[in-house]
């Protein structure tokens, strides 16, 4: 089976992705990561939805953290026929060959949320998600600010992301630039939490036994900072006190414990791309130009604003 759809994205290019069907419905493919976190959720919610809501027909699909499952997907999508595609890219490399196959057929291809890092930018119509470079600064930002005037050395452990993933590439040199020019912040320990609470809470235990002196901690998701937070607690500490939790997402379990104190600032990453993504890609089927690159709003949270927020959160 899986050889059968590998050869089907270079046939019969001339029927294959040439607009919506003769009903004038779109049809596309959605090869989603999975359902890893809080965040994903929302964001497979906003995507379903929105289809709905724009007279899309939307296949769907759960990679379930998996290249291999996304790219399967995929050529599954091409063999349909569908008329445009779109994904969340698991890592950002080993995509040109079939992002290629795809192009072929001529069916095109959004990215959304995660970039890939292609030479060949022709492959994809555009990528629609946030600055996760300028996620990592604002939290090093706010870090700096924090510990502004003091001269102690502050002891830094991070969760980061799935490796190989471009918002762990991205959130990581983001905030390792801002926090590089004063040489009192020290990252101590650094490893891949994969985005999950378990996770998270496994590797931060792990850090608590090596690390007696830990100041602050740096996830790249807000799921993992909820999970370090479960061992924070557990080997007796106050989270957001006696280590103060930075995190990424701003998923209403993350903003609930912002709230609460337990994290002390939050940068905003906002699953919601659903409607914009539908949008594009009427725009795409359409024939108009669209830019490469649409970057989501959004902003970041200290426990105030948390509590401000947090009764008309959507997700």
């Amino acid at each position: 089976m899986v050889g059968a759809l590998s050869a089907c994205g270079g046939e019969k290019e001339g029927d294959a992705g040439s607009g919506a069907k003769d009903d004038g419905k779109i049809t596309m493919g959605f090869a989603q990561v999975g359902a890893e976190s809080g965040w994903r959720t929302a964001n497979t919610k906003s995507i379903q939805e929105a289809a709905t809501a724009a007279g899309i027909d939307l296949k769907f699909s759960d990679a379930q953290q998996k290249q291999e499952n996304q790219i399967k997907a995929i050529r599954s999508y091409i063999a349909q026929k569908v008329d445009i595609i779109a994904f969340s890219p698991v890592v950002e490399s080993g995509w040109d060959t079939v992002l290629k196959e795809a192009k072929d057929a001529k069916i095109p291809v959004i990215l959304t949320d995660r970039a890939v890092d292609s030479k060949d930018t022709s492959l994809y119509k555009t990528f629609i998600g946030s600055d996760f470079v300028l996620e990592g600064k604002k939290a090093g930002e706010w870090l700096v600010k924090e510990y502004q005037g003091k001269a102690d050395t502050v002891n830094i452990v991070e969760l980061q992301g799935t490796t190989g993933s471009a918002p762990a590439n991205d959130r990581k040199s983001g905030f390792a630039d801002v926090i590089k020019a004063d040489p009192k912040f020290k990252v101590i320990a650094s490893q891949t939490g994969d985005f999950t609470r378990a996770k998270g809470k496994e590797v931060m235990e792990a850090f608590l036994k090596a690390n007696p002196k830990i100041d602050v901690l740096y996830a790249h998701n807000d799921d993992m900072g909820l999970g370090a937070i479960e061992a924070i607690e557990a080997a007796g500490k106050k989270p957001g006190v006696d280590i103060k939790i930075i995190t990424v997402d701003a998923v209403k379990d993350g903003m609930t414990a912002l709230a609460a104190g337990k994290i002390n600032f939050i940068v905003e990453c906002s699953p919601l791309l659903g409607p914009q993504l539908m949008d594009l890609a009427k725009k795409v089927i359409a024939g108009e130009t669209i830019p490469q690159r649409v970057l989501t709003e959004e902003t970041t949270f200290t426990p105030e604003q948390a509590k401000a927020a947090l009764p008309d959160r959507k997700y």
